[in-house]
């Protein structure tokens, strides 16, 4: 499902796979403003401590797609959702370092808030990975819409375009993976479900 504003976006993913780095370096330039949004909304769920910053997640996303062996998506909503893989696995492995590192003082790595609940309690950042991993084996769409919204921070017409669903199942989808999250971060999880 492309959209009008897909087409410079597709054209200059069409030339860097060409060979072209300007196209390149056009495309950072052309996403920079939409990815920075996407770290932003995700930071918003961050505890305000937070060591890792929204540009520096977005570098380093950045720098992971650019250094990638092959150039990731076919337009602006394929692309987006690998970025958006890629900032939860930035998010995740910077949660472990830092979970590793104050392991020996009994820190928890949380979320301060959470959209998964409606309880408003942090969450174990690692604890959602792992419970994510979970629902991703039982149903790798919802898995994949709860890591564009909530990771990725993608509207529903975004998480939409980037899967080629409707808003329509991806609001159905969405509403049941958050409540499958609840209850699997609550311990009530049950996989066949």
């Amino acid at each position: 499902m492309h959209t009008p504003d897909d087409a410079p976006i597709t054209t200059l993913l069409a030339a860097w796979r060409g060979g072209d780095d300007r196209a390149r370096d056009r495309l950072a330039a052309a996403l920079y403003p939409e990815l920075r949004r996407l770290a932003q909304q995700a930071f918003r769920r961050e505890r305000r401590d937070h060591t890792l910053q929204p540009t520096a997640l977005v570098n380093e996303a950045w720098l992971r797609l650019a250094g990638s062996a092959s150039i990731p998506g076919d337009d602006r909503g394929h692309l987006l959702s690998v970025a958006a893989r890629l900032m939860r696995e930035i998010l995740i492995d910077h949660a472990r370092r830092r979970a590793a590192a104050k392991r020996d003082g009994g820190a928890r790595v949380t979320l301060s808030r959470v959209e998964v609940g409606d309880d408003g309690d942090g969450i174990d950042l690692l604890g959602l990975d792992a419970a994510l991993q979970r629902l991703d084996r039982i149903d790798p769409v919802k898995g994949r819409i709860v890591e564009l919204r909530y990771f990725g921070g993608l509207s529903i017409e975004d998480t939409a375009r980037a899967l080629s669903l409707s808003p329509a199942t991806i609001k159905r989808h969405w509403q049941a993976a958050r409540v499958w999250l609840f209850d699997a971060l609550a311990g009530e999880a049950d996989p066949a479900r």
